[in-house]
Formats: C-alpha cells, structure tokens, sequence
C-alpha cells in the first residue's frame, strides 16, 4: 500500500493514498488532488467524488485525504503543506489540484494565501464554504471554481467576484460536497470535459479499506481490531468472519476484499485503556471504496468527548446512532425512522441544524422517551440525541428507514457488545 510518510512535532504521522494500486490502463493525465474536509469531518467526506473520477479511468493513486483536527488544533497550514509536500513526492507531480469543504474551504484560503504554497497549486476547488472577496491565493492568482448552494443552512454562500461559480439550489452543506452535480463541474475545471461516468457499476467483488479516527480531532485509532461479517451470514459471531484486520499506528486499515453489493457488519475492539467497543452497520458496498472511515470514540476532555460522555455503558440497555454521509436529514424532505419512531422531526431535524449523526439511547434511564430531543445536543450542528429506550432483556431486530433504504440492526449491549452505528452512504 502506497503510504505518505511525515515527520510532525517527533511524531511519525502516515498518510495513506485512496487505493493500494491503480488499475494499469489508468490516466495519470491530471494533476493530484488534496482533499480538505470541513468541522467534525474526516476523508469519507470524499469518498462518492473519488469513486466518480476513478469510474471516468483517473487513477485512484492520485486522490489523497488530508485530515485534520477541526476542533482547534493550530499549525494546520503547516501540517496541509507538509502533506502537499508528501504528495508531490510521492506522486512526481509538479503541482496538485486543492479542493476545500466548509471550515476546509477556510483551510484553502488560508493555505494559499502565502505564495510559496500557492504555487504548489495548479487550481483550488471552494465548497460550500464563506465567500471571499476574489479568488484564492495573492492577488487572486490561484484559479478558483467557488460552488455554493441556496439550500445551505450552514454557511450563506454567493458568488466570488473572479472566480468560476456555480450554484447549486436545493443541496444541503453536505450535498454541496457530495453531489453528482458537484463531482461533474469539478471534473471538468479539472480537465476542461465531460465526464462519461457519473454513477460507478456495481462490482462483483469490491476492495474496501480506509483510516480508523476518533471524531472530531481525527487522532489514529491504532490497535483496534476490526471483525468483518456479512450481515446475512451473521450468525454465531465467534465462527462466521469473512475478513478481520488491525488498525495501523497511521489509522489506516485494509484493504480487504469482499463480495459486492451486500451489507456488512465491522466489530471494533481494542485492549487500548478506555475504548470503547463499537459495531458499525454497513449499506451493501456496490465499487471499491479506500474511504470507509471508522470513528472511534474521541478523547474525554475533547468537545465531542465531553458531549458523547453521556451515552450509556451499561449491559441492560442498547446505544444506535444514524449516521448519514451524504446529506443531512431534513424535516419535511426526507424520512428518517427506529423502529417507526420519527427522527426527521421538526425539532431534530430542522434545516438549520444541517443534522447527519442522531444517538439513540434510554435519557435518564427511566424507560420513557419517543424520539424527544436530548437537550445536550441541541447545541451543536450536525449531531443530535434523540431519547428512545432501547432495552437489551432480548435480543431484536432494530430497523432504520432512511428515505426508503433499510438497514436492520441489533439491541448490543452498550458496555459488554458495543455502540451500534448504522451508516447510510
């Protein structure tokens, strides 16, 4: 697996490309791209755009996720061009293509504001992130395409004067990021055409890998143990893997190959003091996928730490968390249910919130609770609690409904087995 290698603060960081290798009648034609994702993000935030431009024969060795500590870390400039850096070695490329999502949008800009680094920069991609008064770098000498939309709630967007611009009108600040519409202007600032392919086939066979990161400060999660099973083959889980793997001191894992187009179940374990144990419930993988990302449980003292305190770790009752890559789950446009209980409420699901993690789980243990907001939440974008007692007495079968796909679950335990975490691409 082709891996980056940087040297940070006595610390050896690995950054690892989208695919350990790259079909042999690839294109390496256009420059490499860095991708830079926004608050609480991580990689996966990419994964549907990479897909896509590997589908139309760009070679996945050219597509690279810099992920960063959007909870307040500082130096983050210097550790993104040492990471250019890296990627330019590794690549033999001259310069690199820049894409920038929300908060990594600001990222962009600031990266490029000094001229040494803009020059590394063959053309910055702006998403769904503040306008600016022109385009990036000094003087506005970097060829910027800003694409913003008018259904964003998070950040107001509007056209940069110089600057390619392109609105988009119903996306939510996800969708922005991850929309067909958005993969095709890229493509084309890009390479100046057309891309053939907007959605990748369905494969027989896929090979998924990714990075294991706790959420929000995106530190590796090495040493965690990943158990593998297809969901309809479950079963006894001590005798029915199809395929198990370690985290590595990076955060990286796989790949590993499965059989395409069916639901997969991943057990996170770890003798690390603290882990917490975690099942992540996975829609069918139809193409191969090098960004599945797996959030582990971020530091105590973390804000996301502080906020996921909260959840129970106890035998008697289950924790099942939504988490929803793509888009945000919006009151009145889409359909979000546990076991028919609404999650896509006026409340938990307004626009404004831009909402794409809800945690479900028993609020003061006292068995009561129909989808009511957990009031801790509340003030935070993009995650929200939802209060549903989900008691482990017997084993069930949990469904989600999420705009009508399904992915069933079970009651885990939430301190012996595990939090559950359904995700839906």
């Amino acid at each position: 697996m082709k891996k980056i290698f940087l040297f940070i603060a006595g610390a050896l960081m690995t950054f690892q490309s989208v695919a350990p290798q790259a079909a042999a009648d690839c294109s390496r034609e256009m420059a490499p791209v860095v991708f830079v994702h926004g608050f609480l993000g991580s990689g996966d935030t990419w994964a549907p755009q990479v897909q896509r431009f590997i589908a139309n024969g760009c070679c996945a060795d050219r597509f690279f996720a810099f992920d960063w500590n959007s909870l307040g870390a500082t130096g983050a400039d210097a550790l993104l061009d040492e990471f250019i850096d890296s990627v330019l070695a590794v690549t033999g490329a001259g310069k690199v293509h820049l894409v920038g999502h929300s908060a990594g949008g600001s990222r962009g800009y600031s990266y490029l504001s000094v001229p040494e680094r803009a020059a590394k920069v063959v053309s910055y991609v702006h998403v769904g992130s503040g306008a600016n008064a022109s385009p990036a770098g000094p003087g506005g000498s970097v060829p910027t395409m800003n694409i913003w939309s008018a259904g964003d709630r998070i950040v107001p967007g509007r056209d940069i004067p110089g600057a390619t611009n392109v609105r988009l009108e119903g996306a939510d600040h996800y969708q922005v990021a991850t929309s067909a519409e958005t993969f095709e202007n890229m493509y084309h600032f890009f390479t100046c055409k057309k891309p053939l392919v907007i959605e990748p086939v369905t494969a027989e066979v896929v090979k998924v890998g990714g990075r294991a990161l706790t959420l929000g400060t995106n530190q590796p999660a090495a040493g965690v143990n990943i158990a593998i099973y297809r969901a309809d083959l479950l079963g006894n889980p001590a005798g029915n893997e199809v395929a198990k793997t370690i985290v590595e001191a990076d955060g990286s894992w796989g790949p590993v190959e499965l059989a395409g187009n069916h639901s997969y179940i991943f057990f996170l374990t770890s003798d690390n003091p603290g882990f917490r144990k975690i099942i992540y419930y996975f829609e069918p993988f139809r193409n191969d996928n090098q960004l599945v990302y797996l959030r582990t449980f971020p530091p105590a003292a973390s804000l996301a730490g502080l906020l996921l305190a909260a959840l129970p770790s106890d035998d008697s009752l289950s924790v099942i968390a939504v988490f929803s890559s793509g888009q945000a789950v919006v009151n009145g446009r889409d359909n979000l249910t546990v076991n028919g209980i609404p999650l896509s409420t006026p409340v938990l699901a307004d626009e404004k919130s831009t909402a794409i993690s809800f945690f479900c789980y028993d609020d003061g243990r006292d068995g009561n609770g129909t989808g009511e907001p957990i009031r801790s939440f509340m003030a935070m974008p993009f995650l929200r609690g939802a209060d549903i007692p989900v008691t482990t007495v017997r084993h069930e079968t949990w469904t989600i409904e999420f705009n009508g796909r399904t992915i069933p679950v079970r009651n885990w335990s939430s301190k012996t087995d595990g939090v559950v975490i359904a995700v839906f691409k």
